[in-house]
């Protein structure tokens, strides 16, 4: 988590610094097969030519600043339909959506969680589930990603 929010405080200014929105990322620290994934966003869309923009002016900053120490691929991208939602804003901006986290630990016996995303309450979500409600702490959830067009039948 701490190399995270490293990453998060060193490449969000660069990325709204040339007129992004930084949505979020994930970096899975797996020896030579390590992957920095940065979400990318924009009120009028991304394409790939503002993704190589991004990946180019974050390398230069990963490459001076050097917080990753082993070998590593770097991913630019949008979120997507699918988009990761990574902060309490982001997830107040998708209630009533249909969304899917996956807990770092179990929580009432499960770690995956398939529902609509109910409400927001302090530093928790609330996620319906067939009809039961779980409200899980924003700091015990691992990933969560949007459900687009999910319907349930």
């Amino acid at each position: 988590m701490a190399k995270v929010d490293e990453l998060n405080a060193m490449l969000e200014p660069v990325i709204t610094g040339l007129g992004f929105v930084f949505w979020g990322l994930e970096f899975s620290a797996q020896g030579k097969h390590s992957t920095l994934r940065v979400y990318i966003d924009h009120e009028a869309g991304i394409n790939v030519d503002q993704c190589a923009e991004v990946s180019r002016q974050i390398s230069a900053v990963m490459d001076v600043e050097d917080p990753i120490s082993q070998n590593y691929t770097l991913e630019v991208s949008s979120p997507g339909m699918d988009r990761p939602l990574f902060s309490l804003e982001q997830f107040s901006a998708y209630l009533g959506e249909w969304v899917q986290v996956r807990l770092r630990a179990p929580f009432e016996g499960r770690r995956k969680f398939k529902g609509v995303l109910s409400a927001i309450e302090d530093q928790d979500i609330c996620v319906t589930v067939d009809g039961m409600d779980y409200l899980l702490p924003i700091e015990s959830i691992d990933k969560a990603n949007l459900i687009p067009n999910f319907d349930k039948q």
